[in-house]
């Protein structure tokens, strides 16, 4: 075989095989490569489409408004577009394109399209504003029935440093002025935001949230600003998020997460008071209060491009700096006495604790996922604990690999008027327990581990009160 041949065969194998959709059509519209990502997101097979026009395999568009053929006329690229139309079949498709001209030699030769489905999440943002507008109509459920209302005094903390933060956020509740809260992923950056708004004037107004991460930014503008029947294929008259927060608050989560261009119409709206939904020419004054979240330093943010400046300065007017919970070990005790209390009247269990070798590891350990990964960790161990207090047993093992390199060894005290005899046998325990627990109860393989006969080993566990996962 010809390397050129063999050059164009392995190009089509990769097209072939890429994971979204292409379409590539001549100039006269004809379909010359369609691979199987884009038959399965458009429900058609590749033989029906190949050789077939693109208007005869999709009905529903026109010449303008297929982007492929819009291409084709103008030799203008088209960037991350929104697409709705109807297959041959009828089913209705809901694609980002990006669609580029085809040359050669400088000459155009035809377009070449790459589309991502999104169908479903269209579907399921339309579902997020339809439930979002039940809260401004008379009659219907209101949010705070919906979701839990968290308060400043549900923050259970002893961390002065926590405590500052608190108060500067009491401080906020006075104002309309924008709020950043800035803290790691599980810091509790929405308790926060929920209690500024709840304790604040318009608290009895709609408090609406939406995670700027979450949604492609062709839905999301609409999202936010709203819609008006004709915007594009298959838009509908839509109030966005503002609107519907109007005299309450809207919380942005991973604002840094916005796209830039997305951002400038924010700061706009944020600086004029009025939204503009997406198609019409009117205005719309609104009255809302932001509050943003970012579980990124926004200064890093602004550095690597994510974050505008300017935006950053608008509502960076109060900072609430949350401290991950490796900072703040002291509240420990505290919070795990909480989620025990939580979870006892969810499960209907009655668990008084948690051992001391888990109260050490807990201690000791980084916690990545912060009060949240605390919280699951309880949970989690409260649906396998069969007793009264919660052992090295029931948590996770990675909670088991982290730490010191012998973390329920390295820090035995030995305590006046203790004997020899008495700390070999609290180091023996952690020992038991440890090799336990890794073994996920197997009595044989933590017998091999600890270089003792399984008969030994069984008497100890015994002895010990050891509860095997």
């Amino acid at each position: 075989m010809a390397h050129g041949a063999m050059s164009e065969k392995m190009v089509h194998e990769v097209l072939r095989c890429i994971d979204e959709g292409i379409h590539v059509v001549g100039l006269d519209g004809i379909t010359l490569f369609y691979n199987p990502v884009a038959a399965r997101l458009d429900g058609m097979d590749v033989e029906e489409v190949i050789g077939m026009h693109v208007l005869d395999a999709f009905p529903s568009l026109t010449r303008k408004t297929s982007t492929l053929l819009n291409v084709i006329d103008t030799g203008q690229p088209i960037f991350n577009q929104q697409q709705t139309y109807r297959n041959r079949y009828g089913k209705q498709i809901v694609t980002i394109n990006t669609t580029l001209p085809l040359r050669v030699n400088g000459q155009l030769v035809g377009a070449v399209e790459v589309s991502k489905d999104i169908t479903r999440i269209k579907e399921l943002s339309e579902t997020v504003i339809e439930l979002q507008t039940q809260i401004r109509e008379p009659g219907r459920r209101r949010a705070s029935k919906i979701r839990q209302r968290y308060r400043f005094e549900q923050i259970l903390t002893q961390n002065e440093r926590m405590m500052r933060e608190i108060a500067r956020a009491k401080k906020a509740t006075k104002t309309d002025s924008p709020v950043l809260v800035v803290g790691e992923t599980g810091t509790g950056k929405e308790l926060m935001i929920q209690s500024i708004h709840h304790a604040s004037p318009r608290g009895k107004h709609p408090l609406i949230a939406q995670n700027c991460a979450a949604i492609p930014s062709t839905l999301l503008e609409g999202i936010l600003f709203g819609t008006v029947r004709g915007a594009f294929t298959g838009a509908e008259d839509r109030p966005g998020l503002f609107e519907l927060a109007d005299g309450g608050t809207l919380f942005l989560d991973e604002i840094h997460a916005m796209p830039l261009d997305l951002q400038v119409k924010l700061l706009r709206v944020l600086e004029e008071g009025v939204v503009r939904r997406v198609g019409d020419t009117r205005v719309r004054p609104v009255d809302v209060r932001i509050l943003a979240a970012t579980n990124e330093d926004p200064l890093v943010s602004i550095k690597e491009g994510r974050l505008r400046k300017d935006l950053y300065y608008r509502v960076h007017v109060v900072r609430i700096t949350l401290p991950p919970l490796r900072e703040r070990r002291e509240d420990l005790p505290l919070l795990t006495a909480h989620f025990i209390r939580k979870y006892n009247d969810r499960l209907g269990t009655d668990v008084i604790g948690v051992a001391p070798e888990v109260e050490r590891l807990f201690a000791r350990y980084d916690w990545p996922g912060n009060v949240r990964e605390l919280e699951h960790t309880i949970e989690g161990a409260m649906n396998v604990v069969e007793g009264k207090v919660i052992g090295l047993e029931h948590l996770p093992p990675h909670m088991l690999e982290e730490g010191d390199d012998d973390p329920f060894v390295g820090d035995v005290q030995w305590e006046s008027g203790q004997s020899l005899r008495e700390v070999l046998a609290q180091v023996e325990e952690r020992l038991i327990r440890r090799a336990v627990a890794e073994c996920r109860g197997n009595m044989v393989q933590a017998a091999k581990r600890l270089g003792i006969p399984r008969q030994t080993l069984q008497y100890k566990v015994k002895k010990l009160g050891i509860e095997r996962p």
